[in-house]
């Protein structure tokens, strides 16, 4: 509490340089203020603040940078759907092109077949058209497979065409045969043949399937797929019942042939209307048309297989109702290509504008970022250019707070002052053993009268300016100064034992000392003072709400006075209790004065206290100076501290 009650030069002094100066206290804790972490993030600073500068971008930026990252990942996958999907469709061209052969090898093989089986009539069709159709089948496919096919139609050996110029030719080849020697060949040969090509074909197809299994066209394709297999089933099912009809009969090879295809056609159209329900309506109208019951009526006759007249006529009509029957599948066929063409497209559609939102997107994240960026740097700068003016209210704040404390601090004991101001109120105590010391002016009353006031109000303020820092080397309080009269108590407010009796017998010959050293105005004279001291128990509290006032009050106070009263110039007066408690303590010499009548006391027997015990020590001179005008004036003018008249000298 001591170091807390500033004198108001020293004060005033700290005042000053924190003017001039920006600490990180005002800002942080002191503790803090010494760690190179807290500088930096003091934004008092430049550092500090570019850190914190740095800190407001780098924040909002991570979650930018992840949703640029994140936007970039959703864009490369949708590039990649994109091409799975440009895969797919390459993979679906594929498998229509595969088709489209088929289906021409299907229908040359039907007319081949009847012409073999007409031996060489030509009436019910073309075969020259028929293999030009078939070949700008081949020509369009983008892509090859290999295909093993027989080396004749009466061979079971198989080679390996590796490309198409190969197949063309063995295909070539086989047709000039089938023209130039029709009565040679035999259907089931020759139905033979061209099943193992359609054979090698659909499995081309199938392995383009297999890899397209992974998207939403893949049941398009199954369909697709068990269609042509139907219909390939249907024809080499038909060839039979050809021959059933041309013959009179089947042999039960041929019979158990025709039953197998058969089944398969039914189930594998069956399984191509489950993959693509949309297929049934049309399908359900082709069942109703007069061809379809024609063919089934027919059909069901070859599967009783009972021996009958051979017929060329029945066995043409029986051709036309399968023809008609797998051309109307083969109609299907070219819708169901028509849908799986329609999904592709709106796949590649959407994949298209995925494509496009995630470069918008992108793009939009790209340009808006800096924009962000450069928004929360100004709203960084704008907050810090806030928090410098803050800090720096702040520290005015906090300066002109020092200044009040410190003035109050100078008018109120330092934790009667901070009790006063938490509580607003400070009940009176009893303090057992305090020393109270009174000093005045020998002559000051003539001194007054032939000096001006001012040079009345400097003299004093000279020399109590010397007393208060004299002062500020002990444990004791300055109560007042009324006129000349310089009052001061130890062992309050802050109670410290039975050191009050030699703090103030020590401070009254140390004030007697620095008296010695100024001279009266207007006078060669030295200035004398009276000093008188007493130990006792007293009251202390505040007196008043409107400047309030630490008073000191009982009988102790009156004695003290009356020693400073009853003494002699350039003497410390004390009471016989004063005295018996610095003898107990020791190291002060005393002389007894005697027994005086004091009024309101009596006779009193009194001591004068004359030295300390040791070597004296030596003081610096202190000399008076002029003041033209009080310092606190000087002070309340300029608003700044004013030094020691030693710092002056």
């Amino acid at each position: 509490i001591k170091m807390l009650w500033v004198p108001s030069h020293i004060g005033l002094q700290i005042d000053k340089m924190s003017v001039h100066s920006i600490s990180s206290e005002d800002i942080s804790t002191a503790v803090e203020a010494k760690c190179c972490s807290a500088e930096a993030r003091n934004p008092a600073i430049k550092t500090g603040r570019r850190l914190q500068l740095m800190q407001m971008i780098i924040l909002p930026f991570i979650p930018i940078l992840a949703l640029i990252v994140q936007t970039s990942v959703t864009l490369q996958e949708i590039l990649d759907y994109k091409a799975e999907v440009a895969d797919i469709e390459a993979q679906v061209t594929i498998a229509t092109d595969l088709g489209k052969v088929v289906t021409r090898l299907q229908l040359e093989r039907s007319e081949v077949a009847f012409f073999i089986f007409a031996n060489g009539s030509e009436e019910r069709s073309n075969l020259t058209q028929r293999f030009t159709v078939t070949d700008q089948a081949l020509n369009n496919m983008t892509t090859w497979s290999e295909v093993s096919v027989p080396t004749s139609p009466d061979d079971d050996d198989e080679e390996v065409l590796l490309n198409r110029t190969e197949f063309q030719n063995r295909l070539n080849e086989f047709r000039e045969r089938i023209l130039s020697e029709p009565e040679d060949n035999s259907v089931t040969d020759v139905m033979n043949w061209y099943t193992s090509i359609n054979k090698a074909l659909l499995h081309h197809l199938s392995e383009q399937i297999k890899e397209a299994d992974n998207s939403g066209v893949w049941r398009y394709l199954v369909g697709f797929k068990n269609l042509l297999k139907s219909i390939e089933c249907q024809n080499i099912a038909s060839s039979f019942g050809i021959k059933y009809y041309g013959r009179g009969f089947l042999g039960s090879d041929a019979f158990v042939s025709y039953i197998r295809y058969d089944f398969l056609a039914r189930e594998l159209i069956n399984s191509t209307l489950n993959y693509v329900p949309s297929l049934k309506p049309m399908y359900a109208n082709i069942t109703k048309t007069a061809k379809y019951k024609k063919m089934k009526r027919m059909s069901a006759i070859v599967l009783k297989n009972k021996p009958n007249v051979a017929d060329k006529q029945n066995a043409m009509e029986y051709y036309d109702s399968m023809h008609n029957y797998t051309d109307d599948l083969r109609i299907l066929q070219k819708d169901l290509r028509y849908k799986i063409k329609e999904y592709v497209d709106s796949t590649l559609y959407e994949a298209a504008n995925k494509e496009a939102i995630g470069i918008a997107i992108l793009v939009v994240v790209l340009c808006v970022s800096p924009v962000i960026i450069i928004l929360v740097k100004n709203a960084a700068a704008t907050i810090q250019m806030y928090a410098l003016n803050l800090a720096q209210k702040a520290k005015e704040l906090k300066r002109e707070k020092r200044k009040s404390d410190s003035l109050l601090f100078q008018m109120l004991p330092p934790s009667v002052a901070m009790q006063l101001k938490h509580t607003q109120q400070v009940p009176a105590e009893l303090y057992e053993s305090v020393t109270i010391y009174f000093s005045d002016i020998v002559g000051f009353t003539e001194i007054a009268a032939r000096c001006t006031p001012l040079e009345v109000v400097t003299f004093l303020n000279s020399i109590y300016r010397v007393f208060d820092e004299r002062i500020e080397c002990y444990d004791v309080y300055k109560v007042e100064t009324i006129g000349d009269s310089y009052m001061v108590a130890s062992g309050l407010p802050v109670k410290n034992g039975n050191k009050h009796v030699c703090e103030i017998a020590t401070m009254a010959l140390d004030l007697l000392d620095a008296s010695t050293f100024f001279k009266i105005p207007r006078s060669t004279e030295s200035l004398q003072i009276r000093c008188g001291a007493h130990t006792g128990p007293v009251v202390a509290g505040i007196v008043g709400t409107k400047m309030p006032r630490y008073c000191l009050f009982g009988d102790t106070v009156n004695t003290a006075s009356r020693m400073e009263s009853t003494g002699e110039a350039h003497k410390i007066h004390i009471t016989e209790e004063m005295n018996e408690s610095l003898m107990r303590i020791g190291g002060f010499k005393t002389e007894h004065r005697g027994l005086i009548d004091v009024k309101g006391k009596g006779l009193m027997s009194t001591y004068w206290l004359t030295c300390k015990d040791g070597p004296v020590k030596i003081r610096e001179e202190i000399s008076w100076f002029a003041d033209m005008q009080p310092v606190f004036l000087e002070n309340l003018k300029l608003d700044t501290p004013y030094k020691s008249s030693k710092q002056k000298k």
